[in-house]
């Protein structure tokens, strides 16, 4: 699988936010643990960084990514019961927009961590 290493390590940090953390927390929080995690075991990454979106040469919006893990997997965290189709496709969007191979979708859910791997088509 395509950076399998880096997106389990990445999945592995969010395990252990987690198994400390618990369930209920704002994403803001989780991304702050995930930022000391990362850091931790000396991974590059940029946090709530500004992306464009172009149509035709032309910028035609904007988004914000939560975690992008060494300028190659986009991760986007979530608080909420369970993950959704529309977050998947937030993902796969992100992924065509920014040309980045994989995304990860890391659910701090009520009972577990919930985890979603896309790869964006060659």
């Amino acid at each position: 699988m395509q950076h399998s290493e880096l997106t389990e390590k990445i999945i592995a940090c969010a395990y252990k936010v987690y198994n400390t953390m618990g369930y209920g927390y704002l994403e803001s929080v989780y991304e702050k643990c995930m930022s000391i995690e990362l850091a931790g075991i000396g991974l590059h990454f940029e946090t709530q960084k500004p992306l464009k979106v172009f149509y035709e040469g032309q910028i035609v919006g904007e988004f914000v990514a939560d975690i992008i893990v060494n300028d190659t997997v986009i991760v986007e965290l979530k608080s909420v019961n369970k993950i959704v189709k529309a977050h998947e496709i937030q993902l796969v969007n992100y992924l065509v927009s920014t040309n980045k191979p994989v995304g990860l979708i890391l659910n701090f859910a009520k009972d577990k961590v919930e985890v979603k791997r896309k790869v964006k088509d060659l």
